[in-house]
């Protein structure tokens, strides 16, 4: 024996494409810059209508923040994104596209416990997938907007849900959305980060603070 430290493999950063229901699906997978991942997280972008895609500020914000916590991390882009075969589906091809970029990740790391993330339009669609998987450690809306039609079908769900939210955030006023949250029956939390609108301007550096600091210790048990 020489004594000598063995060198750990280089961390998994990894353009990918994985075939998804309406052709490729446009991915970049990222393990934590220190250590073995404890748990896969799944991200995913803003409206693809409204210019959203994996690499948003926010988006990338929170995937770091999530790394940092311990997570391995799939970004993705909805179909007609980028590289991402196939054109805008209305949330529900959007949802589809996650349950498949959700598949590749538990099967690339099939030990370990996962979790899903989002922002805005994003944090509607991992509640859409999600909130049918009793087996997610934990759900993380960020910059969830209030401000839609059907609200009311995003109050049921079993899996634990933590909420970071933009003191002015205008897609999902303070005001509208903490009374919301309070009528939630299942385990529930929302941590607040004073920031000047929905993208959290000014404040990206607190955001990707609040996710470390919010991703439960219990994520990876």
């Amino acid at each position: 024996m020489s004594g000598e430290a063995v060198p750990r493999p280089p961390r998994a950063i990894e353009s990918l494409m994985i075939a998804g229901p309406a052709g490729r699906v446009e991915a970049l997978l990222e393990e934590p810059e220190q250590g073995a991942p404890r748990y896969a997280a799944l991200v995913c972008h803003p409206h693809p209508q409204h210019g959203g895609t994996m690499h948003n500020k926010v988006v990338y914000r929170l995937a770091r923040g999530l790394r940092r916590s311990g997570a391995v991390v799939l970004r993705f882009n909805y179909r007609g994104v980028n590289l991402s075969q196939g054109s805008y589906g209305e949330g529900e091809g959007e949802t589809e596209d996650a349950r498949t970029a959700l598949a590749y990740l538990r099967g690339r790391y099939p030990a370990l416990p996962f979790a899903l993330a989002g922002f805005s339009f994003g944090s509607r669609i991992i509640h859409n997938l999600g909130c049918g998987l009793r087996d997610a450690r934990f759900l993380m809306p960020v910059g969830f907007p209030t401000r839609w039609r059907d609200l009311p079908r995003f109050k049921k769900c079993p899996v634990r849900r933590i909420f970071i939210h933009s003191t002015n955030d205008e897609y999902g006023p303070r005001a509208e959305l903490e009374p919301w949250i309070d009528s939630l029956d299942q385990p529930t939390r929302v941590v607040w980060v004073e920031a000047r609108d929905h993208f959290f301007a000014g404040a990206l550096d607190a955001l990707e603070d609040a996710v470390i600091a919010s991703a439960p210790p219990d994520a990876a048990a």
